[in-house]
């Protein structure tokens, strides 16, 4: 019998959100952080970008919330947007207490913070560390998580599944744990706690193309709709305009503060095209200008378009983009005096686990923060920078409410170890693999960019049967690493594609040429799949509102 992990809060996921909810809870609470990889293997660490909030005089609030909302297409929750937006500020101002050293200039003999503008923004309100944000982010995080004597970093660890109450026999659906696989040891370990949260990403590895990490593979959104957790919105997928092309780049992000300091779209004949498809240019939202560029590639038959800033000076380019700058060199292109070969690739998942203003979901003990969650901040398009901003509030929401409850919350008995003794080692690994790849390619294919019903009726079929195959061996043989991740892929992506059939309109980052236009004839609702009865036909609709109307588990 193995020994069972005993926490207070099991926090499954190691960005951005995971460790600020780390560091935001009160020193009393014996803390355990899971990370799949190495702690710093995730989509924060990569993040270019920077974080929106409002940090200028010119700036407000209310016009923070205002371009928020418009980005998201009718689906914001204005209750979620204001709280988001307000809260903004002090979060920054805790990274920058923390340590975080972010990008400071001198303008008219007085130094201060830097801010750039990104799509989607009427002002210059996101502040940086240069272009490499998430890494100044996440390490000083990472430092701060080790020196604390009451949290417990475990790398190389992968959640296999959640244990609910209901799953041990219990009436009460409530989360006690996690099973959890060791990668190093090869064994599946019990964590227990009194409370549980996901902090695990988003899924945009369900797609070929991605400018995410390998980890990006949804296992919260599975795992929390296994344990009986609400999806809203998983339809919205957001894709990166401008990722470089080229076949040694891994998904190499060129950040979209590239546009927002004077970047250039154009064709390979040196033509700019972004103005005959919105009048802001480079600068409209990502879905507008991700549309734009696949309508052009499509089109003039060509696999990518060109992203030129070599109109600024050398030295702004260093200054502003020293790690895009760096490694376009290396790959021989100089960013400094020639365009940048570009494509979009799948980048953000805008919809997840249902959850209100503390972070709660349907599953009582069971919390979700960051990409992971469906929070109603960015409905139906996320704009630009606003996803750092969402893991650090809510984080502090989550934080708030966990220790609100925490001595009022008792610590799970020993709950059932994992059961191997009927399983076997895979000799057909080839099955996991062949699977991933074919799923990624119709998922980008027939899930994509642009949408019909025939291409989501392939590849809901597509999905059901790889499914069928993947469940099999399962239950055959011994976990690992690369199956769990598969298994999570399959289940976002029927998420995915139910949502995407049941939308019959076109908005935000969903487009489907069946129904181009956006259907105004009642109001805007998100789509929300609930675990007992997603299937066509069953999916609840609900129309825009305060948190506290959706019926979510308070």
């Amino acid at each position: 019998m193995h020994t069972q992990h005993q926490y207070d809060v099991l926090i499954i996921g190691s960005g951005a959100a995971g460790l600020t909810l780390a560091l935001r809870l009160p020193p009393r609470a014996r803390i355990a952080v899971l990370s799949k990889g190495p702690v710093q293997e995730g989509n924060t660490y990569y993040a270019q970008g920077g974080i929106s909030a409002v940090l200028d005089r010119e700036d407000s609030i209310e016009a923070h919330v205002a371009d928020t909302m418009a980005a998201g297409a009718g689906l914001c929750d204005p209750e979620v947007v204001q709280a988001t937006v307000e809260h903004g500020p002090e979060s920054v101002q805790w990274l920058v207490n923390l340590g975080v050293r972010f990008t400071r200039h001198e303008v008219q003999g007085k130094t201060g913070y830097h801010l750039t503008r990104e799509g989607g923004h009427r002002h210059r309100r996101v502040i940086h560390a240069a272009d490499a944000t998430g890494r100044e982010v996440e390490t000083s995080l990472v430092d701060a998580v080790r020196s604390r004597g009451n949290i417990d970093l475990f790398e190389q660890h992968i959640a296999v599944d959640l244990i609910t109450a209901d799953r041990i026999g219990q009436k009460e659906n409530c989360c006690l744990g996690a099973y959890v696989l060791d990668r190093g040891k090869g064994r599946v370990e019990v964590f227990r706690a009194r409370c549980v949260t996901l902090t695990t990403g988003g899924a945009s590895k369900v797609y070929l193309y991605t400018s995410n990490p390998d980890t990006s593979t949804g296992d919260g959104i599975a795992m929390a709709w296994r344990a009986g957790c609400r999806v809203a919105n998983m339809e919205f997928n957001q894709f990166h305009p401008t990722c470089l092309y080229h076949p040694q780049a891994k998904s190499f992000l060129i950040t979209e503060a590239v546009r927002g300091e004077g970047g250039k779209l154009l064709l390979p004949d040196r033509k700019p095209f972004m103005q005959r498809f919105d009048n802001r240019g480079e600068l409209a939202p990502r879905d507008i200008v991700a549309r734009a560029i696949d309508h052009e590639m499509k089109l003039l038959g060509i696999d990518h378009v060109l992203l030129d800033i070599s109109h600024q000076p050398k030295k702004f380019i260093l200054e502003h983009f020293p790690t895009v700058y760096h490694r376009c060199l290396e790959l021989g292109i100089d960013m400094s005096a020639e365009p940048i070969p570009v494509v979009p690739a799948a980048h953000y998942t805008c919809g997840g686990v249902r959850t209100d203003l503390r972070a709660r979901t349907d599953v009582d003990r069971l919390y979700v923060v960051g990409e992971s969650a469906c929070t109603g901040l960015h409905g139906a398009n996320r704009m630009a920078s606003n996803s750092l901003l969402e893991c650090l509030v809510f984080a502090g929401f989550a934080a708030a409410d966990i220790e609100a409850r925490l001595d009022e919350t008792a610590m799970p008995p020993e709950l059932p170890e994992w059961d191997e003794s009927r399983v076997i080692d895979s000799d057909e690994e080839v099955v996991v693999s062949h699977n991933w790849d074919e799923l990624r390619r119709f998922m980008w294919d027939y899930v994509g960019i642009v949408r019909t019903d025939k291409r989501l009726e392939r590849a809901r079929r597509r999905v059901e049967l790889l499914q069928h195959e993947i469940q099999e061996y399962y239950w055959n043989f011994r976990v690992s690493n690369d199956l769990l991740e598969l298994r999570n892929l399959l289940q976002v992506a029927e998420l995915i594609i139910r949502s995407a059939q049941m939308r019959k309109e076109s908005r935000g980052l969903h487009y489907t040429l069946d129904y181009p236009g956006q259907d105004d004839s009642m109001p805007p609702a998100d789509t929300i799949l609930v675990p007992e009865q997603a299937r066509p036909g069953k999916v609840e609709h609900v129309a825009v509102g305060k948190v506290e109307q959706l019926g979510v588990s308070k």
